[in-house]
């Protein structure tokens, strides 16, 4: 990182571990994290948090860790996971994530290639995939559990546990609370503070380096598109080994004091949105149609009156919302109507969902189906996208909520630049983008060019007004053999919309026309099958059932309606597995691998092109 590059200073300092240390003392007696254990939720102080992470951060150094060395983290979101991260970083050590769901081989892939030498895991799930690689991991000398239970009786002289190793710590603060300090004190402005191992969708994982300077930008800028006040409530759900939720979880609140609250697991998240009726939310598209699934369920058990009163105002909602986008306003008795609907019905419709207090609604990451953010304003939630990469250390565009275009990803935030680059490639520069890749500099110089500027790999557009439109990833476009290029991802939206339907690949490179493999939403098309005492004796031959594929042909049918006749579907598969991040079709974010469905379900898609 070039030391030459203005200064980047948030709150009055130049590094996000200086602004921590401000902030702990400031907040000192406010909660900073709340994590739900039994069903109870035990807060963290910002003066305990501080104390925490300085115990691990000395730790580590007793350990003979230096500025430079490595950790990783192999863990589900919880408090523990912040104090190993940002007790690595504030004395200069490289802190890399690991995705809980990733393989044994994942794991020494990343362990090798960051030269680990400390691996904090959660449990013994993750202990046991260490045990079965860690003879090829020359450089680990220490692995940190968090949660020992099946584990108390071991006997590893490589393992210690985290209570112990904290407790280790803060005897160790007692007599060197100043080495701390004077770590924090002499942290490089423009020094990498972590790696973010991309999710290979394409070959193995890169370690993209994310620096100090970056941090800062993104942290002095967050309240550009947030607006949150201190004590204000969210929840990190989403992988911490990725940089959307590594930023709203460790940093944003940095700006703006938000109370961070961790699931007990993944499966209550939905229940949990509902206890802590967050103020800000951010979720990829799967979790927003995830909550409209639920509604749709409600709906279709409710009584006659219920579901007609939820018709007329989600149809009026849908329409003042349409007036608010074409920029006409909505005034009089019209406007009286609607806030009386707004009291009745809607307000009890979003209390169910947990989403009475937001402020801030974002999503991102994948392609949103422009029908999902209508529903969303409708009820009176407006779902806001963004766009950015690991490579940009989270957001690089936003959407102005007064302003708002469905199907754009909003505006530049402030401080970066964009453009259209050939190729109609989208082009960011600015003190949000990464370092470069660890240790790959060929790759890194790939993606940066010699002018800051970074080759994000994806396809746009920008209008007169600089809302930005994302098309599809280079890569990813469909050429077919009539010479018509065509962006997957956009009727992939249209078709991921349906209740019925989880995920979809459409397929047509070079072919005559378009075809698509279909992953079922389990959940849902169960219920139909249970409504109709459809037979079947597993989830293979559920997607066989007659009624079941023509279900999914009624939804593709909907979605090709809305679409230009070269993007029409004409057949379709059901994938007959159900398919998690452990499968190799999907990446650990729970995106499908186009390459590796490609070859695996070949015969399959040739099944829809023998004529």
């Amino acid at each position: 990182m070039s030391q030459t590059q203005p200064p980047v200073v948030a709150y009055g300092h130049d590094t996000p571990h200086k602004l921590f240390r401000a902030r702990s003392r400031e907040w000192a007696d406010q909660p900073a994290l709340r994590h739900k254990k039994k069903g109870i939720w035990s807060s963290t102080s910002w003066a305990d948090y501080f104390a925490n992470t300085r115990a691990v951060g000395l730790a580590l150094a007793d350990l003979g860790l230096q500025r430079g060395a490595s950790i990783a983290i192999l863990s589900e979101n919880r408090p523990e996971w912040l104090y190993a991260d940002m007790g690595a970083q504030c004395m200069g050590i490289l802190c890399a994530g690991i995705y809980p769901t990733s393989s044994p081989e994942q794991v020494l892939y990343i362990l090798n290639d960051a030269q680990v030498r400390v691996l904090f895991v959660e449990n013994q799930e993750q202990y046991d995939k260490v045990t079965s690689i860690r003879q090829d991991c020359p450089a680990l000398e220490r692995i940190v559990i968090t949660d020992n239970k099946g584990l108390r009786e071991l006997d590893d002289g490589m393992v210690v546990g985290f209570a112990q190793f904290l407790a280790h710590g803060q005897a160790l603060a007692r007599a060197h609370a100043t080495d701390f300090d004077a770590a924090i004190d002499a942290g490089d402005p423009h020094g990498i503070a972590f790696l973010v191992y991309t999710s290979g969708t394409t070959g193995a994982p890169k370690g993209a380096m994310i620096s100090n300077r970056n941090l800062v930008f993104q942290i002095a800028n967050i309240h550009e598109y947030m607006q949150l006040a201190p004590l204000d409530r969210s929840l990190s759900f989403l992988p911490l080994c990725h940089i959307g939720e590594r930023m709203g979880t460790v940093f944003n609140p940095l700006a703006l004091g938000q109370i961070v609250h961790f699931p007990e697991n993944a499966s209550t998240i939905f229940n949990d949105v509902r206890e802590v009726a967050p103020q800000v939310l951010f979720g990829p598209p799967r979790f927003w149609q995830k909550l409209h699934t639920q509604i749709t369920l409600t709906m279709q058990d409710a009584i006659p009156l219920a579901r007609r009163a939820y018709e007329i105002v989600t149809a009026e909602g849908a329409a003042l919302a349409q007036a608010r986008l074409d920029g006409q306003a909505v005034t009089g008795w019209r406007a009286t109507r609607y806030q009386l609907l707004q009291k009745m019905v809607l307000s009890n419709l979003r209390n169910f969902l947990g989403l009475q207090n937001l402020k801030s609604a974002m999503t991102g990451a994948a392609p949103v189906p422009p029908d999902l953010l209508r529903w969303f304003m409708a009820i009176g939630v407006d779902l806001l996208e963004a766009y950015g990469l690991t490579e940009t250390s989270g957001f690089c565009t936003a959407m102005p909520p007064k302003q708002i275009r469905i199907g754009s990803a909003g505006i530049t935030c402030k401080g970066t630049e964009i453009r259209i680059g050939p190729d109609n490639e989208i082009l960011v520069r600015g003190p949000n983008v990464f370092a470069g890749y660890w240790k790959q500099p060929e790759q890194t110089r790939e993606t940066l060019d010699a002018e800051g500027w970074l080759h994000t790999g994806d396809c746009g557009e920008l209008d007169a007004e600089g809302y930005l439109y994302i098309k599809d990833r280079l890569k990813d476009i469909i050429i077919t053999s009539g010479g018509k290029n065509v962006t997957p991802s956009n009727i992939e939206g249209h078709i991921k919309f349906s209740q019925y339907v989880s995920d979809a690949v459409v397929i047509g490179e070079g072919r005559r026309y378009l075809t698509c493999l279909i992953m079922i939403d389990q959940e849902m098309v169960a219920k139909f099958a249970q409504d109709r005492q459809l037979s079947y004796t597993d989830f293979a031959s559920m997607t066989r059932t007659q009624a079941v594929v023509d279900l999914i042909n009624a939804e593709i049918e909907q979605a090709n309606a809305r679409l230009a006749r070269v993007e029409q579907i004409k057949y379709f598969r059901i994938i007959a597995q159900q398919l998690d991040a452990q499968d190799e079709e999907l990446t650990p974010t729970m995106k499908l691998k186009r390459q590796v469905v490609a070859r695996k379900y070949a015969e399959l898609i040739e099944s829809m092109y023998v004529n």
